[in-house]
């Protein structure tokens, strides 16, 4: 049974869906687990992206769980990049994906001098590097390889793509804090979680992967799901049928769609209006295959700039209203939104509190708000 949905009902079930409404989370390793991972290239993009969806939390909570309590663990996932991933998922969700990201990335290794013969050796050598003397940087990594007659080129891309590939393999993670010089940092994955990961059977996994998906994202698609994962539209299929009984269809502003059937039975309170600022590469953005239920196209090169680099977005009722960039000064810091438009000024105030709490949840004593003009 399927029921019609307006583009703003949409809006609203995906912002509940993304905790950028209603209860908002304590605790980080709940919070990421519930997001299915957070994009994590930049850590304090993806520190932000907890801010907006958590209650009480600053980015010292965020490392804390990250590099102290191990909660959540900093690796390669969802199309192939770097997450953050709650600890209790990573074993299902790298027996999932690696092999198929690392299966991808062949001929991109083999161009770099990355055959099959070498990773397998330098695999079997990070093992032992890692076990004696890890975490490691990458430049130390390279060296110590070399040191073992595993010789790749340092000068490009060769050492991070093997990197990834040990990550997907569930070899290494990178761990934090980063080093002061040197850049990330790498360690045993099983060393730095202190335990092996249990095996879990394909069509587990791809249920699971489908269910975290839609309760985080939920009203989507398939193509929606595919394109968060990466994982291709004929196992996206696949996933949402392994969870067919727990699921509803509803008819969106773009087609058919899919979201939980106990999230259908609570829809969301209207509070309007609801502002957020989002950082880099949030997943209200990376989530579904097309944007254009929530930015205007007229304005979508100003929040993909260029590959996959996404910008910071001034978020109202669901919408992308603008951009917004924040820059320190000592103890102060100036959050600056660039409207595309003039911004509503009933949302004005909200947007304030999230400026103040961005301040607050990076440790700055003091903040400005420039409200913007388009």
């Amino acid at each position: 049974m399927t029921c019609g949905l307006s583009a703003a009902a949409t809006r609203a079930l995906r912002l509940r869906a993304q905790r950028l409404t209603g209860p908002r989370a304590r605790d980080v390793e709940r919070l990421v687990g519930a997001l299915g991972g957070v994009q994590a290239q930049d850590p304090v993009a993806a520190a932000l992206a907890l801010r907006a969806r958590s209650r009480g939390l600053d980015q010292r909570a965020v490392e804390r769980a990250r590099d102290d309590d191990r909660s959540v663990v900093w690796t390669w996932a969802m199309r192939g990049t770097l997450h953050l991933v709650a600890t209790a998922d990573v074993g299902w969700i790298l027996g999932l994906l690696g092999p198929i990201f690392a299966a991808a990335g062949r001929r991109r290794r083999e161009a770099l001098g990355l055959d099959e013969e070498l990773c397998e050796r330098a695999l079997a050598a990070l093992r032992e590097i890692l076990a004696d003397a890890g975490p490691l940087t990458r430049d130390e990594l390279v060296r110590r390889l070399a040191g073992r007659g595993v010789a790749i080129d340092a000068s490009g891309q060769a050492p991070a793509h093997l990197v990834a590939y040990a990550a997907l393999l569930g070899v290494v993670c990178r761990v934090g804090p980063v080093a002061s010089t040197g850049g990330p940092r790498y360690a045993l994955l099983e060393d730095w979680l202190g335990a092996a990961l249990a095996p879990v059977e394909a069509d587990r996994a791809l249920g699971e992967l489908a269910r975290r998906y839609l309760g985080a994202h939920g009203p989507a698609t398939a193509a929606d799901f595919a394109t968060w994962s990466g994982i291709g539209l004929r196992r996206a299929r696949r996933g949402l049928e392994l969870v067919a009984r727990e699921l509803r269809a509803v008819d969106g502003p773009s087609g058919p769609a899919w979201m939980l059937a106990a999230a259908a039975q609570r829809p969301p309170r209207a509070v309007r209006p609801h502002a957020a600022l989002l950082g880099h590469f949030d997943p209200y953005l990376l989530g579904y295959a097309r944007r254009d239920l929530v930015l205007d196209h007229r304005f979508a090169g100003r929040i993909q700039t260029g590959g996959g680099f996404i910008q910071p977005a001034v978020l109202v009722d669901g919408r992308v209203v603008g951009t917004w960039r924040r820059q320190r000064s000592g103890d102060r810091l100036d959050v600056v939104p660039e409207p595309f438009e003039e911004l509503p000024e009933a949302a004005l105030p909200s947007l304030q509190r999230e400026a103040a709490d961005v301040a607050r949840f990076l440790g700055v004593a003091s903040m400005r708000f420039d409200q913007g003009v388009a």
